[in-house]
């Protein structure tokens, strides 16, 4: 009987390069923005060359485009306060770099902003769909202003006490607004 582990095959192994350069690369803009990120700084942090970042990337703008990707998350028709409470509540438990890499890049750089505005639109479609209101793409952009705020306050700009607060005690305040928004209260 042996103990080694099976070999990875190269299939496995270019995607977890991919995904270690993808990381770094989120942790670099999030951290620096787009301008001052660097493809030499991605690799060093990912433990690679810049050669290699670019043969998986190709420019420092698909690399951006990659890393700035939002996940997608499901709204149930009929419940979207919860479903966006919970989606915020998992941006103040975890510190959401996809969205930091945005957030933090958006101001300084066209790109990032149409990276942001093309996540935001899809994102927005959906949350309208699900509250049942004439009035509902306003309502979503509020609640996207909301959520976009606190995570801008409470990882980037800090300036309020959002960055230390306990994501129940912040949770538990704009509940009442989210059912409201999303027309779902009396």
């Amino acid at each position: 009987m042996s103990d080694e582990k099976p070999r990875r095959t190269r299939a496995e192994q270019r995607r977890e390069t991919e995904a270690r350069i993808l990381a770094a690369a989120r942790a670099t803009f999030a951290e620096l923005g787009y301008e001052r990120t660097t493809i030499r700084g991605v690799a060093s942090a990912a433990g690679v060359n810049a050669g290699l970042v670019m043969h998986y990337f190709g420019s420092k703008e698909e690399l951006f485009s990659r890393a700035a990707m939002l996940p997608e998350e499901e709204l149930p028709v009929g419940h979207p306060a919860e479903a966006l409470l919970t989606s915020l509540r998992r941006r103040l438990d975890d510190e959401p770099v996809a969205s930091l890499v945005v957030l933090r890049s958006m101001l300084t750089h066209a790109e990032a902003s149409g990276e942001f505005r093309v996540a935001a639109s899809a994102w927005l479609d959906r949350v309208g769909a699900a509250i049942p209101a004439a009035d509902a793409e306003l309502r979503a952009g509020l609640i996207s202003a909301i959520i976009n705020g606190v995570v801008l306050d409470r990882y980037l700009l800090k300036l309020s006490s959002l960055a230390d607060a306990p994501a129940d005690d912040i949770l538990a305040l704009l509940r009442p607004c989210f059912e409201s928004l999303a027309g779902e209260s009396g």
